[in-house]
């Protein structure tokens, strides 16, 4: 049986190989609403439906928490060419803020008034603020860049950060939960928007009636149990996005509980850390998502001395003293134990040609060693205690700062930035994640998943190539025909399957299929 197995790889292989050279460098428009660039968790890595690495390196731009009910600085600058401006310089993953209340608001049909200047924007002019994010979440698409959507605040409020739950006396935790339902349920089926950070910043210090606090408990303040409750929920609707959980801002150290109080002039009893960068729960208490394991990624935060002098800034401090004194036990180890993948969802700051700096490059410098993924804050120019990377036209680019960044962002030998998508190239100066792998649709690890394929609510005349049913011929039927000649599965999903995966009628499936099957795919004519 494996000499069969292998003799056919071998023709399979043979046979895509004698196929025309294809180029991938298509124009940047949506090929085809697939869904085949949905992403999944595999020890402490993120990897693509096909088992294959890959490293979410982008940046934050915030607005749609603030008031502003669009990017902050779309006031001044074009919004299309923003992002483009990102794509090109190789930002494969951006970070949206964005508050429960805005979320709600156009849950109910409600659509407040966004700050947009028509005159730089006339494509955006007469657009509500949910269409603007439409608008946001199209050219994403186009430019090859995946969105990681952040619940900033429960209210709309350029200071909704400093509140420190994930409900409040408006916005409770069920509408927190129904909320996201409600936007998972409506981009179900576009994979642009890849993952949910669940909450920015749960803190609160011990004492306090606003703590968020990690435990076993199913208290309303546990953020463990609420980020579970609400992964859950989504998970339901989408199980196949990723959810990213932040930490907290303070522990207990062993021996005590959060009844804990701290006295005066004597050690505190607590572990702290940034807001949101305290993920030491996670060995005693870890997130359990069931059946869906795999879509969990842990979240630290992690500032430099501009923002606030921690103890571990002091005099001499270097990536060495802030991996000992902070990373290592609050968030690194899950990593290094391979717990989970993290994703740094904040870091950032200003250039100071000083500590500042010192401590940026540190940390960026080990988000590349260990390929950890992370969102840079931020693109605003308007983040008062960190900057951003560009300007108060929010188009021109702060080229140092970019400088310190560019290391840390996907990217080839040769300086091709490396997208996300298996289709759309990131940007003017990147490639496909399909084309860094060779440029062919690789085979599965033996570990990997295929996303789950919905099941047709109609019926419809059997399309060549659409092996699975789901009203598409793309990358996923590539998969399941692989699999299914290398005898690692028994049939398709669908009745219509065997059918379909005949490309040219003469009663068999083999190898002429597979690759007619990719030539349609590559849109080659057949």
């Amino acid at each position: 049986m494996r000499k069969v197995k292998a003799l056919l790889l071998g023709l399979i292989v043979l046979a895509v190989a004698l196929l025309p050279t294809v180029s991938f460098k298509s124009p940047t428009v949506a090929a085809d609403p697939n869904n085949d660039d949905w992403l999944h968790v595999e020890g402490n890595k993120i990897v693509d439906m096909y088992g294959n690495q890959v490293w979410l390196t982008g940046c934050n731009w915030f607005g749609f928490n603030t008031g502003t009910n669009v990017f902050d600085g779309v006031w001044s600058c074009n919004m299309r060419e923003a992002l483009k401006g990102m794509a090109d310089r190789g930002i494969n993953f951006l970070r949206i803020p964005i508050s429960t209340e805005l979320l709600y608001q156009w849950s109910q049909g409600i659509y407040p008034k966004a700050n947009v200047n028509d005159f730089v924007n006339p494509e955006l002019k007469g657009k509500n603020s949910l269409e603007l994010f439409d608008f946001a979440v199209q050219c994403c698409k186009e430019f090859g860049i995946k969105i990681m959507v952040d619940i900033h605040s429960p209210a709309t409020d350029a200071m909704g950060h400093m509140y420190p739950l994930w409900y409040d006396g408006q916005f409770t935790t069920e509408i927190w939960i129904s909320t996201l339902e409600w936007l998972t349920e409506r981009y179900k089926n576009d994979d642009t928007i890849l993952a949910l950070d669940l909450k920015n910043e749960p803190h609160g210090t011990p004492g306090s009636e606003l703590m968020a606090k990690w435990d076993g408990s199913t208290d309303l303040n546990n953020w463990k149990h609420a980020a579970e409750t609400c992964a859950k929920r989504i998970l339901a609707i989408n199980p196949n996005i990723l959810i990213v959980v932040e930490g907290v801002e303070v522990y207990p150290k062993p021996g005590y509980d959060y009844t804990a109080v701290d006295e005066w002039g004597k050690e505190s009893k607590y572990f702290y850390n940034w807001w949101g960068g305290n993920l030491r729960g996670v060995r005693d208490y870890p997130i359990d998502l069931g059946k869906h394991q795999k879509q969990l990624v842990y979240s630290p935060h992690d500032y430099g001395p501009l923002v606030h002098k921690q103890p571990w800034f002091y005099e001499g401090f270097n990536k060495e003293t802030l991996y000992n004194d902070c990373w290592r036990d609050n968030w690194a180890y899950i990593h290094e134990e391979n717990i989970a993948p993290l994703i740094v969802g904040e870091w950032g700051g200003f250039m100071d040609r000083g500590d500042n700096e010192k401590w940026m490059k540190a940390l960026r410098d080990y988000m590349i060693e260990n390929k950890i993924s992370h969102t840079f804050w931020c693109y605003n120019a308007n983040s008062g205690d960190t900057g951003g990377l560009v300007y108060y036209d929010f188009i021109t680019w702060d080229e140092e700062k970019y400088a310190l960044l560019k290391p840390a962002l996907w990217q080839t030998e040769d300086g091709k930035f490396i997208g996300l998508d298996h289709q759309i190239p990131l940007g003017s100066n990147g490639i496909t994640v399909t084309e860094y792998y060779g440029g062919y649709i690789p085979e599965p690890s033996p570990t990997a998943t295929v996303p789950d394929v919905p099941t047709p609510s109609h019926s419809f005349e059997i399309e060549k190539g659409d092996v699975n049913g789901d009203g598409n011929v793309n990358s996923t039927d590539v998969v399941w025909l692989r699999r299914f000649l290398l005898k690692l599965v028994e049939d398709f999903p669908v009745p219509s399957g065997k059918q379909a995966a005949d490309m040219n009628d003469d009663g068999n499936i083999n190898s002429t299929d597979m690759i007619a099957l990719k030539r349609k795919v590559l849109k080659i004519p057949i």
